[in-house]
């Protein structure tokens, strides 16, 4: 893309090229084998991150037969596996679930520190969890926070909202993790969250993404308003590898 497109957030000047939106295709990809190569676990042509840090794997292209065989290689016999975006799998591959995303770019989005929020790390990673587990916005991990910078507001010492980073393909980060405890909704804590963690995607020079289920069509909507734009639909399945031994891996 050629035309110039405003990513200003706190003051910051404009730039004079667009980002490169064709390294979100297969973002997955991208950052296992960018940014995030320090987390990866690869074989040839497929990767995945750490069972305990994000819950997908990923190949260099869904329709080479060998990135297969090395995510089989990788994996192992009848391990199940969250894939995208994939469509079709090879003959032994079995699709045993999975739904539809979409993916917004905030390439309109203000981003401006939050005075109340706070640096999370390991030791809130137990807080974390129970907030996720009480607001379910996505898959979140005992080492997600080694991902990148997580943010949270506290009340009276209590985390009731969070957002953070994840994914970083090259000139990008995915904010994820986004959630406010049901008792404090309304009082736009998550859009101040997620503000101020794009500010700091923006000092760093990378654009502020994101990725939601199709069907979230609240979350979208409020995504939509505070300046992220849709940009693609994609699958994202759950498959098993071929082989005998029923040893499932949650990953």
């Amino acid at each position: 893309m050629a035309q110039q497109i405003d990513v200003r957030g706190g003051g910051a000047s404009l730039r004079s090229a667009a980002p490169d939106f064709s390294v979100l295709d297969n973002a997955v990809w991208a950052a296992l084998t960018g940014p995030h190569a320090h987390l990866a676990e690869r074989v040839g042509r497929a990767a995945r991150y750490p069972h305990d840090v994000y819950a997908f794997a990923a190949l260099a292209d869904a329709g080479d037969p060998a990135a297969w065989a090395d995510l089989h290689t990788l994996v192992g016999p009848a391990t199940t596996v969250r894939i995208k975006p994939v469509e079709q799998v090879p003959d032994g591959w079995e699709i045993v679930g999975g739904g539809v995303g979409v993916q917004l770019v905030g390439t309109a989005l203000r981003a401006e520190p939050a005075a109340e929020a706070v640096r999370l790390g390991h030791a809130d990673v137990p807080e974390i969890l129970d907030l996720v587990a009480r607001t379910r916005p996505g898959p979140f991990l005992k080492r997600t926070v080694d991902l990148g910078t997580y943010l949270g507001i506290r009340d009276r010492g209590r985390l009731i909202a969070l957002a953070g980073e994840r994914l970083r393909p090259p000139g990008w980060t995915e904010i994820s993790a986004v959630c406010t405890d049901p008792a404090y909704r309304g009082r736009g804590l998550a859009t101040r969250l997620v503000r101020a963690v794009a500010a700091g995607i923006r000092e760093r020079g990378d654009t502020p993404f994101l990725h939601a289920a199709a069907d979230n069509t609240n979350a979208i909507r409020l995504y939509e308003s505070i300046g992220f734009t849709l940009r693609r639909r994609s699958p994202i399945l759950l498959v098993r590898s071929p082989g005998t031994t029923r040893e499932t891996t949650a990953l």
